[in-house]
């Protein structure tokens, strides 16, 4: 079933490390410490996979902060999300900002038939594979200590803390995490920038699929 908890953390990003690789078959995270009102949550952001040989899949791009609804100006702290559009909630496949590349520029045509084609023509925003190490790569760059950060993910049942922050759709039937598939529940991680504007970390199992029906499942 899908998640029973699920929100944003809202703080200041203190710290960021990676695991330590051992030889026990730990998966391997990126691991942030948030400040916020309550006190310092612990944040893992998985970026390994031990279901396929090509390991993860991730994008990092932009957006504004109107693009992410209500969250943008949430006051720091957990706050859980209704899983449903417009409330703040993620989903890599439906939400617009997530799905699809930059606004096309001004068409000279009428608005409603602009608006049209610019949904037709937007491009989509490509996965890009590779390695647990490639990913951490990948997202240290946009963890700049000190910003203003956004968690999306589940909440630890016990203590401060959340996981889960990655895509939490289109496990096929037979994984362990079938049952946990869902709409409206990815996780992702974002540090706002000095204009305002929002750094965007999206993480995915190249096990889970981009086309999933209304309860999350692959189609």
């Amino acid at each position: 079933m899908p998640f029973d908890d699920y929100g944003v953390l809202c703080g200041t990003l203190r710290q960021h490390f990676r695991d330590t690789p051992d030889t026990e078959g730990a998966w391997f995270h990126v691991n942030l410490r948030v400040e916020a009102p309550d006190g310092r949550y612990k944040c893992a952001v998985d970026v390994d996979s031990h279901d396929s040989a090509t390991g993860v899949q991730w994008k990092v791009f932009t957006v504004d902060a109107s693009a992410l609804g209500p969250v943008a100006a949430l006051a720091p702290g957990y706050h859980d999300l209704a899983r449903k559009a417009g409330s703040g909630a993620l989903d890599y496949i439906r939400h617009p900002a997530l799905r699809s590349g930059p606004n096309l520029p001004a068409l000279p045509l009428p608005r409603l038939l602009r608006d049209l084609l610019g949904r037709w023509l937007r491009p989509s925003r490509p996965w890009t594979s590779g390695s647990n190490l490639d990913a951490a790569l990948a997202l240290e760059p946009i963890l700049v200590v000190g910003r203003p950060v956004l968690v999306f993910g589940e909440p630890f049942s016990a203590g401060l803390g959340m996981h889960n922050i990655h895509q939490n759709q289109g496990d096929p039937l037979g994984s362990q995490w079938w049952d946990e598939n869902g709409t409206w529940q990815d996780g992702a991680t974002m540090t706002r920038r000095p204009d305002g504007r929002y750094d965007v970390f999206l993480n995915k199992f190249s096990t889970q699929k981009d086309r999933t029906d209304a309860a999350g499942h692959p189609v």
